[in-house]
């Protein structure tokens, strides 16, 4: 059974992190399940710490992305949107390059909250970081915006 609000396409996903933090930071959706959502990012320039391994901040970036995504794509976001409220990442093996994949999947999904767990793994299949994200779900103003799933 698919936690999902409606079908989710990977093709209708991929296009929404243009001209953002994630397309700067070379995140890429690379799979969608019937209870997770899966993402790549590169070990680069632009995500490596001054000691040449995958910065911490880097891994957080990447597992709010796919934590955000995954959620607003839970819930009827003509009603609703879902917001980061907290997050925390245990940073478990340096990598210096390559390709890590984050992986969301809910351990709660609910009315007003949801928490997601995030794993990281290297191109090994060794766990990186593991991260668990709440999201908040708001109701949307009539004749505002709101936020969006990223």
């Amino acid at each position: 059974m698919s936690i999902w609000f409606t079908d989710v396409r990977l093709e209708d996903i991929v296009h929404r992190g243009a001209n953002t933090m994630v397309d700067h930071l070379g995140i890429r959706f690379t799979e969608v399940g019937p209870d997770f959502l899966r993402a790549t990012m590169p070990v680069d320039a632009r995500t490596r710490q001054i000691m040449g391994i995958l910065h911490g901040g880097a891994s957080v970036a990447l597992a709010e992305t796919i934590g955000s995504f995954a959620a607003n794509l839970c819930v009827d976001q003509a009603r609703v949107y879902c917001v980061g409220q907290e997050i925390n990442a245990n940073h478990l093996r340096p990598v210096a390059s390559g390709v890590v994949t984050a992986t969301a999947r809910p351990w709660h999904i609910g009315t007003r909250s949801h928490v997601w767990h995030i794993e990281i793994r290297d191109e090994q299949e060794r766990l990186v970081c593991v991260s668990r994200l709440t999201m908040a779900v708001l109701e949307r103003q009539s004749g505002t915006n709101g936020g969006s799933a990223s």
